[in-house]
């Protein structure tokens, strides 16, 4: 099947110029990458990475008011790949880097797999940090419904279509050729959501699942839709996402959050792009229990930082002078 699609992909890219297709999930990336897509299709075709990782866009603030927290006593919830993730303070000295450098100095910190295990882990003051675009959300509402205020959020939770056009804005009109849609995103909140891409920016659209094979059909689309002249939304994956998305799980959304604008890492604050506990929910939000300030830091990176080019897809990790250097993504 695979040897079909590429064979089908080069013979419509013959009759195209060079095109970026961009994709939003990191998960699309992993599928990329690890089963060598870029190197079997035509080289006039350049897939380039979004911002689709929610760690990666978390802001610094947030994880420097999370570390300062467990370091007075106060345990934080975490998942493990949030457990690296530098905050900004300790480029000033004197303040751990991480939440696995605040444990180590003795900060309360716990890596968890799913947010169901904050209901049975230890005891006294705790604080889940959610962290996650639309797809993670359900977790966390469940998390709220059933613990009953014993656990306290940092809401980090971010939303894709926001982000979808900010980044558009960012490349300019007409560079990006085509869009692979984030599938578990869209499982959510509805393969409908990203309508607005072909009808307002003109730019074909497809939501994809994960394997290679939905990967390259998805490719195969886009193509056949550019040439054509076309711009269309294709559900690819339409054995998981519906046009409407999770109604469930979109009721519970708003029931417990309100969309603000909010700030995303090296990006800067993205109008109305972050999910925020409503006011009526104040007994689970630890911004307000603790007065805690997020310090907005994008602007503060380090010298020859390239965070927002890379989140972007407007350069490579390679392309940062500090890539595994004062930036460290082990």
């Amino acid at each position: 099947m695979i040897e079909g699609l590429v064979k089908k992909i080069f013979e419509v890219s013959r009759k195209l110029k060079d095109l970026k297709l961009m994709s939003f999930c990191g998960t699309h990336e992993h599928a990329i990458a690890s089963s060598g897509i870029r190197e079997i299709i035509p080289r006039s075709i350049e897939l380039i990475p979004g911002p689709g990782c929610p760690v990666c866009i978390t802001p610094a603030g947030i994880i420097d008011e999370a570390i300062r927290l467990s370091l007075e006593g106060i345990e934080i919830l975490t998942f493990g790949d949030a457990y690296r993730l530098p905050g900004f303070k300790w480029t000033k000295g004197g303040f751990p880097r991480s939440l696995m450098e605040a444990k180590e100095l003795g900060g309360k910190v716990k890596v968890i797999y799913s947010p169901a295990e904050a209901l049975h882990e230890g005891s006294g003051e705790r604080v889940f940090l959610a962290i996650g675009f639309e797809t993670t959300v359900p977790a966390t509402v469940s998390l709220l419904e059933r613990g009953k205020d014993r656990v306290k959020i940092i809401s980090a939770h971010r939303l894709t279509p926001p982000v979808m056009v900010h980044t558009l804005e960012k490349h300019g009109k007409g560079k990006i050729s085509g869009i692979i849609a984030p599938g578990h995103v869209s499982a959510i909140i509805g393969a409908k959501a990203w309508e607005f891409l072909p009808r307002d920016y003109g730019i074909p659209t497809v939501v994809s699942g994960f394997e290679p094979e939905d990967v390259l059909i998805s490719i195969l689309g886009l193509l056949r839709m550019i040439e054509a002249g076309r711009p269309e939304l294709l559900n690819t994956y339409s054995r998981v996402v519906r046009s409407e998305g999770n109604k469930k799980a979109l009721s519970s959304m708003e029931k417990w959050f309100e969309i603000r604008d909010a700030s995303w890492r090296g990006l800067g604050m993205i109008p109305k792009s972050g999910l925020f506990l409503k006011e009526k929910w104040r007994n689970y939000d630890a911004e307000f229990q603790y007065g805690l300030r997020f310090e907005d830091s994008s602007e503060k990176n380090l010298p020859g930082c390239r965070c927002a080019e890379v989140v972007l897809g407007m350069s490579t990790p390679l392309e940062c002078p500090l890539f595994m250097k004062s930036c460290t993504p082990e």
